[in-house]
């Protein structure tokens, strides 16, 4: 490899930051009132935000310090442990069910999420294996099948939990490698549609997810069940105009919206700091996967490249179908918002593959 660069990009490494100040800030407006309720303690969850995002900020700068073609050559152990968690985490006993989904390993309230795993694992993976195979990559059976099944296998699995925010994805930073990797546009639109019906076919067999997509289209058909927190969610956003009701002047905190610091916690930037702060929010997530895709066309070589457009792609598809949900476009999945919601897992995990990112960003041509 080439000689690294004097410093990492700039502009991504200031993005991130900036959006993870403002996630700590936010979290704690957005759960003070549920924190004080539950725990007796106004700063129960900031307390716990900012422990996991020194940590993550620990874990980036290490990551941004480690060759990233390093990674290659555990990319397939790493899957495999991966695969082991997802196993585990569906054992009654041993995974904790929280929000309806078995999808955490932990003791107390301390755990790690395995599917937050899973996502930076198959991006690595991908990455590994499509730079290697490149040239059967427009191959339907021996280049496009075999990550498919791997990619399908690990949807299945989080699935089980259920949790389609996640697996949702983690289809679509996969999707975006191998794209970028070759593949033919006539397989994958033929894939598409399969996926459509399979989609179809998921949504039927679940009537809770059947629920969210008419409370989706009609919020109001059940505003108090299925149909609540996209109401709740606009009830916060819409007062909040061009600045806000200020820092600190949710009303939708006070036990209206569910979730407040997590999956919705843009709603509560909506309304505390209006459409300014909701825009500067998005401008700086538009920055840091500019930067990313910027790092990818630029990466030396095309590990570097797939492996930077899989961590770009994560975080856009990410933000989409966060964003999508609050404002009422998407049906209601459950999944945070990178580097702004509370959560340890993702939080962390999102850090450290920014952090591989950076590091990439050092050898751009």
């Amino acid at each position: 490899m080439g000689k690294a660069r004097s410093a990492p990009d700039a502009l991504m490494m200031l993005a991130t930051l900036l959006l993870l100040a403002i996630g700590v800030v936010m979290v704690y407006s957005a759960s003070s009132v549920l924190s004080f309720h539950d725990f007796g303690d106004s700063y129960y969850y900031v307390k716990r935000q900012l422990l996991f995002a020194v940590l993550g900020i620990l874990a980036m700068f290490a990551m941004m310090n480690i060759d990233y073609w390093v990674w290659k050559k555990y990319a397939k152990i790493g899957l495999i442990v991966c695969f082991v968690l997802l196993l585990v985490v569906l054992i009654p006993g041993l995974g904790v069910v929280r929000g309806g989904a078995r999808s955490w390993l932990g003791i107390g309230s301390f755990g790690i999420q395995p599917s937050e795993f899973m996502k930076i694992g198959m991006i690595l993976f991908l990455a590994k294996l499509l730079s290697e195979e490149q040239n059967k990559i427009t191959q339907f059976t021996k280049g496009l099948i075999p990550p498919l099944l791997i990619m399908g296998t690990a949807f299945g699995l989080i699935m089980l939990q259920p949790d389609l925010g996640t697996g949702a994805v983690l289809v679509g930073a996969s999707l975006l490698i191998i794209y970028t990797a070759g593949a033919r546009i006539a397989h994958l639109s033929l894939l598409a549609l399969i996926g459509v019906a399979g989609l179809v076919g998921l949504i039927l067999a679940a009537p809770y997810r059947l629920q969210r997509i008419t409370a989706f289209l009609d919020p109001w058909q059940d505003p108090l069940g299925a149909g609540y927190q996209s109401i709740q969610s606009m009830y916060a956003i819409g007062p909040g105009r061009l600045s806000g009701l200020g820092f600190g002047n949710s009303l939708q905190k006070y036990n209206y919206l569910p979730e407040p610091q997590t999956d919705f916690i843009f709603s509560i930037i909506g309304e505390e700091l209006g459409f300014i702060g909701g825009a500067t929010v998005l401008i700086l997530f538009a920055i840091l996967v500019w930067r990313g895709l910027r790092t990818a066309i630029a990466a030396p070589d095309t590990f570097g490249s797939l492996l930077a457009v899989g961590v770009a792609g994560m975080v856009a598809v990410q933000v989409i179908i966060n964003i999508g949900v609050v404002i009422g476009m998407m049906p209601v999945t459950g999944i945070t918002l990178p580097l702004i919601s509370y959560g340890g897992s993702s939080l962390t995990l999102m850090l450290t593959s920014i952090g591989i990112l950076l590091n990439i960003s050092r050898y751009s041509r």
